[in-house]
C-alpha cells in the first residue's frame, strides 16, 4: 500500500485529497480516501476585473497549502512529483501574474502546479465522478445512473461540461467537453452585486449563462445525457439543502438525486435571501454564502438546457481524477 496526494486549486477554493493506493488481485487497484480538506481562499478575487491575483489572495492560498504540505508529510508521503499532483484551474489561466503563484507553490509543495486547460479539467472531473460506476455496474448497477453521463463541474470562475460513456469503455470514455466562464464567483462579481440580488441583476446573469450554454451546445450534445452528474460545492450544497440536513454530511449527499422542480425552488429561495439568511442554512460553508445564489442559478439553467428531470450530486470529482492519474 502506498499513498498519493491530489490538490485542486480553483477560483474559490483549494482542496486536498490524501488517498491510499490499495493493490488487490492482479493489476487491480483501489484508491481509498484517507483525508479530504477544503479551504475557501478566493484566489480568483478580482481577477475578472483586474486580470491579476491580489497579494492577499495569494497569501491566503499559500497559507492553506502550507497546512496541506504538513498533512501530506504526516501521512508518510514525500513531497514531490512522484506522489503529489496539483492542478490549477480557471483563475490561474486568467491571471497575468500567475508566475508568482506557480513559484510559491513549487517552494511549498515541491511540485509545480499544472495550469490545466479547460478540456483537461473536464476530463479529470469526468474520471473522478464516474470511476466508481464500473464497480457499481458489476454489482447490478444503480437505477438512476445510466450512460452516457454528462458531468458538470461548477467552479468559481468556470464551469466544465463533459459527456462520456462508461469508464470500462476507455476508447469511448469522453465524447465531448468544453469549459466556459460562468463560475459562481465570476457571475456574482459581474452581476449579482446587491443583497439580495435585484430582478434586473438576476436577468442579466441568466442571459450571460444562457449565452454560454449556447456555446456549449455547439460542442457538447447536452440533451443526449442519460444521467446528469454534478460535482463540486454548488451541487453538493444544493443537494444538502434538498435533503434538509442540519449540517453538511458528505456520505448522505453523495449520489443524492435532486429534481429539476426542487432545484428551481431552492435557487429561487437562495436568490431572494439575504447573506445573513443564507449563512443560517445548516449545510452552508461560510465561504459559499455570497456566491451560492449564482452557483445555483448556473446549475438551474444547465439542468433546464439538458431537458433532464433531475441531477445526481457527486462528492467525487476532479480531486479523485487527479488521484487516479497518479496511479494509472
Amino acid at each position: 500500500m502506498s499513498g498519493v496526494a491530489a490538490i485542486d486549486c480553483g477560483t474559490n477554493s483549494v482542496r486536498l485529497l490524501i488517498a491510499d493506493v490499495v493493490h488487490i488481485d492482479g493489476d487491480e487497484v483501489q484508491v481509498v480516501d484517507v483525508d479530504r480538506r477544503m479551504e475557501i481562499v478566493r484566489l480568483g478575487e478580482g481577477v475578472d476585473e483586474t486580470g491579476a491575483f491580489a497579494p492577499q489572495a495569494l497569501e491566503r492560498t499559500f497559507e492553506a497549502l502550507r497546512g496541506y504540505a504538513e498533512a501530506i508529510e504526516a501521512h508518510g508521503i514525500e513531497l514531490g512529483p512522484d506522489a503529489v499532483r496539483m492542478v490549477a484551474t480557471s483563475a490561474t489561466r486568467d491571471a497575468d501574474n500567475r508566475r508568482v503563484f506557480i513559484d510559491g507553490v513549487r517552494e511549498i509543495l515541491g511540485v509545480e502546479p499544472e495550469v490545466v486547460t479547460g478540456l483537461d479539467e473536464a476530463e479529470l472531473s469526468f474520471v473522478g465522478a464516474t470511476a466508481e460506476f464500473a464497480a457499481e455496474a458489476a454489482e447490478g448497477g444503480h437505477p438512476d445512473l445510466k450512460p452516457p453521463f454528462l458531468v458538470v463541474d461548477i467552479g468559481g470562475g468556470s464551469t466544465e461540461f463533459v459527456l462520456g460513456g462508461e469508464p470500462a469503455a476507455q476508447d469511448e470514455l469522453v465524447r465531448a467537453a468544453l469549459s466556459v466562464n460562468i463560475g459562481c464567483v465570476r457571475m456574482t462579481e459581474r452581476h449579482l452585486r446587491s443583497d439580495p440580488p435585484t430582478a434586473q441583476e438576476i436577468a442579466a446573469a441568466t442571459a450571460d449563462i444562457d449565452a454560454a450554454l449556447d456555446e456549449v451546445e455547439r460542442v457538447v450534445p447536452l440533451r443526449e445525457a442519460g444521467t446528469v452528474v454534478c460535482v463540486a460545492g454548488t451541487a453538493t450544497t444544493v443537494a444538502g439543502i434538498a435533503l434538509d440536513l442540519p449540517e453538511y454530511d458528505s456520505e448522505r449527499i453523495h449520489h443524492t438525486r435532486v429534481s429539476a422542480a426542487e432545484l428551481d425552488r431552492i435557487t429561487g429561495e437562495l436568490l431572494s435571501a439575504t447573506s445573513v439568511e443564507r449563512s443560517e442554512i445548516g449545510v452552508m460553508h461560510p465561504g459559499r454564502v455570497d456566491v451560492i445564489g449564482a452557483g445555483a442559478l448556473v446549475l438551474s439553467r444547465v439542468l433546464a438546457r439538458t431537458g433532464a428531470d433531475a441531477f445526481t450530486a457527486s462528492e467525487h470529482d476532479i480531486l479523485d481524477g487527479v488521484a487516479w492519474s497518479l496511479v494509472v
